[in-house]
């Protein structure tokens, strides 16, 4: 027991949360002889795969994990975002996320949190006792808060994320020295404001697990060049989450969850440049790189991962689809979306999902008409440059997928069966640190 839980009389529940970016619970399972501190955890309570949410992206996972709503609430559907009635596009940054978090939740009921690298929560938040913010910040010097908090991570070298450049070297050596480097110092921080144990709430993500992923985990499906260095990273990420696990006091309740899952990429998918050869998507000029270059007859356009918006009459400033026609028009993309085959002849979704069936909330009036969900091996891209190819392959061998999120916890209270899903994270936290809410305003479920 820490010093302030002394002071405390430590008569109220705490919990650690540790985010893993992108880690696969099938990953976990099939190497236990990697991960024998998450086995020690499952065995103290339960673990098990979890669905992530539609789309699978990190930007709009993180909102949705850390709030239990959709992001037809929070506000954030993936890396890019359309301003409501413009072609005009944003980076959705943490101020863009329209609902509490967990952590505001905490500290509206008289608590304390600590918050370190979540995606999507920049700017630090000056409400929380400290926070530095994750992925999409520009560095530590703004993003972290306050300023002797801030101070202190820039005495440790820390960083908020690898330099993804390194992994599109034919050598990885240096990216993977790189993602070591970073994975090392989150583990130092967390380790040494775990141990500040002044806190009710410790929300802290390892964000290099999912850059590893990405460039290396065809080299673990395929017994490939880097296959021991990819399993070596993990071998030291089970570790960390070993000596992390030994400094928590016996009140604290732990969770560890990805916030999506991760496959092996065979082919990116250059949806923009399919619409157009489908007819349904045209630019003004030759030379186009962005929304606002498309022509006014197009009907369709595309945004990562897989949304699909219509070019709607009323909506869009220079909608071609008429308001009427719009379930037609769906339909009939819908329907040719399902039937897009890859190079071999096969399928390339795995299903595609109307607006009204994932999202729902104040802000849907930005949500996209369709979302593909791929088949694995299928990584769905969007720009607005010009493709030659439908299809091509890129650095990047890993990607995200929709079932195969993880969720460990070593409290027994909390079950992780049935249908699991993101949504369910915030309010399960906010049972085990007996935070009042009320249930319906989740879409999700407490797992306590």
């Amino acid at each position: 027991m820490g010093l302030f839980d002394k002071i405390r009389g430590g008569d109220e529940e705490r919990v650690a949360f540790i985010g893993i970016d992108g880690v696969p619970h099938s990953l976990v399972e099939n190497n236990p002889d990697v991960f024998p501190n998450l086995a020690e955890i499952e065995d103290a309570g339960d673990a098990g795969a979890i669905e992530s949410i539609v789309p699978p992206e990190s930007s709009a996972c993180w909102p949705s994990l850390t709030t239990g709503k959709n992001p037809g609430e929070t506000g954030v559907y993936g890396f890019t975002d359309r301003e409501t009635g413009s072609y005009d596009t944003y980076v959705p940054m943490g101020r863009d996320v329209q609902v509490d978090r967990v952590w505001d939740r905490v500290t509206a009921d008289g608590r304390d949190a600590t918050v370190m690298n979540v995606p999507v929560s920049f700017p630090p938040q000056r409400d929380v006792q400290r926070m530095v913010s994750g992925f999409l910040s520009p560095g530590v010097d703004k993003a972290a808060y306050p300023d002797e908090f801030r101070d202190d991570l820039q005495s440790m070298d820390y960083r908020l994320d690898p330099n993804p450049k390194l992994g599109h070297k034919d050598d990885k050596t240096e990216f993977i020295d790189d993602a070591h480097e970073v994975l090392e110092k989150r583990f130092e921080a967390f380790k040494r404001y775990i141990r500040a144990d002044d806190w009710d709430l410790f929300f802290g993500v390892f964000m290099s697990t999912d850059r590893v992923n990405h460039f290396l985990f065809e080299h673990y499906t395929d017994d490939g060049e880097y296959r021991e260095e990819f399993l070596e990273f993990y071998r030291t990420l089970d570790d960390y989450i070993g000596r992390l696990r030994e400094e928590l006091d016996d009140d604290v309740s732990l969770l560890i969850a990805s916030d999506h899952g991760f496959t092996k990429l065979d082919h990116e998918v250059h949806l923009n440049t399919w619409l157009a050869e489908q007819g349904w998507l045209d630019f003004e000029e030759d030379d186009h790189d962005d929304l606002g270059d498309i022509s006014d007859d197009t009907r369709a356009y595309s945004f990562i991962p897989g949304r699909i918006y219509l070019n709607l009459e009323g909506r869009e400033p220079r909608g071609a689809v008429p308001e009427a026609e719009y379930e037609e028009t769906r339909a009939e993309l819908k329907e040719l979306l399902e039937g897009l085959e890859g190079p071999n002849g096969e399928p390339v979704c795995e299903r595609v999902v109307e607006r009204e069936k994932a999202f729902d909330g104040a802000h849907d009036d930005i949500a996209p008409d369709l979302v593909a969900v791929p088949h694995d091996g299928f990584d769905l891209k969007a720009s607005f440059r010009p493709e030659e190819e439908v299809f091509t392959k890129g650095a990047r061998n890993g990607m995200h997928n929709f079932y195969d999120a993880t969720l460990f916890s070593d409290d027994p209270e909390v079950r992780i069966d049935g249908d699991v899903n993101l949504f369910d994270l915030t309010p399960t936290m906010l049972d085990l640190l007996d935070v009042d809410y009320d249930a319906a305003e989740f879409d999700g479920r407490s797992l306590a």
